[in-house]
């Protein structure tokens, strides 16, 4: 009897199971449910309304170009360009008519080295230039030896004469005439070289090539000019008509920007203004590290009333900033 309860009380507890058998139960369960899914996919897609031939395909979401900067995107005004302004040859230094800080013209005598030799040789060849004494002999001889020839020509139709004084008469005025020919080339040599020794004296004057200020002033006067780019500058210049705004834009805006177009640039503060650029240069190669490109604007500055070197905010026309 008692085995019989102890086999009852053992057909009422669960049956274990064992490894192989439990693990053949876990994976009809897993395959089961992997079926299930596989069927309710495939049934959302024959759900789904078919696609015209030709139709265009889902639009694909596209990364939003970064909105520009309340206030526009930082920029830089600069001088257009720097130069060192140098002597050609080597001379002494005669007179400097400015200083640093002075305002330049383009064309303005800044600069002058000693030239008194050139000069001197100058005063010469323009005085040999307008003289016209020898051509003026030259052609009364010319003229006295054609009315001769004619008087020669009369006498020997008149059989007065040899032939062969007829014809030293024609030598005579051919000569004469070579003579005022060369009377004028001479001239003309005389004022080619008034050209080349004026030229020289102009070297010896060095002007300023743009409209802009004198930024420093390394020489004096009594100093000798040295030639050369390794020689030391005399004065250093910065032109400011036109200045020069750099800025750099995030690549999002690269297409937008078209060179002649324009902009608004307003310096920052303590200064005041907002001046009209126009775009003049559009780097063509973006800087991958960065993921940005550059952006040259002219802006005029007649009157040089603009500072170069100072910080700015520039917000392009038609809000291409702002896209």
């Amino acid at each position: 009897m008692f085995s019989l309860k102890a086999a009852a009380a053992r057909g009422r507890q669960p049956r274990a199971l064992s490894a192989p058998r439990a693990q053949r139960r876990h994976g009809a369960i897993g395959a089961s449910a992997l079926l299930l899914l596989g069927l309710g996919a495939a049934q959302a897609v024959r759900a789904a309304p078919p696609t015209a031939p030709g139709a265009a395909s889902p639009p694909v979401m596209a990364a939003a170009a970064a909105p520009a900067p309340a206030g526009g995107f930082a920029c830089l005004v600069e001088p257009f360009q720097r130069i060192e302004l140098r002597s050609g040859l080597e001379a002494r230094i005669d007179a400097i008519h400015v200083d640093r800080g002075s305002e330049v013209k383009k064309g303005q005598v800044l600069v002058e080295l000693d030239s008194g030799a050139e000069r001197a040789a100058l005063e010469g060849a323009r005085y040999r230039a307008v003289m016209d004494g020898a051509i003026r002999s030259a052609d009364s001889r010319s003229q006295a030896a054609k009315q001769k020839l004619a008087r020669r020509e009369e006498l020997v139709r008149e059989k007065y004469i040899s032939a062969q004084d007829r014809d030293d008469a024609r030598l005579e005025m051919q000569v004469a005439e070579a003579d005022a020919a060369e009377a004028r080339d001479n001239r003309r040599l005389a004022q080619i070289e008034q050209r080349r020794l004026g030229e020289l004296v102009e070297q010896r004057r060095l002007r300023s090539p743009f409209q802009g200020v004198v930024t420093e002033r390394l020489q004096h006067v009594g100093e000798v000019a040295q030639a050369g780019e390794s020689a030391r500058p005399i004065l250093k210049l910065a032109q400011t008509h036109p200045l020069r705004v750099e800025v750099i834009l995030p690549v999002a805006l690269y297409g937008q920007l078209r060179k002649g177009g324009t902009a608004r640039v307003e310096v920052e503060r303590p200064l005041t203004g907002s001046y009209t650029a126009t775009v003049a240069v559009v780097d063509r190669v973006v800087d991958s590290a960065s993921g940005t490109f550059g952006v040259r604007l002219e802006l005029p500055n007649p009157e040089g009333s603009i500072p170069a070197g100072v910080k700015c905010r520039v917000q392009f026309a038609g809000d291409a900033s702002a896209r």
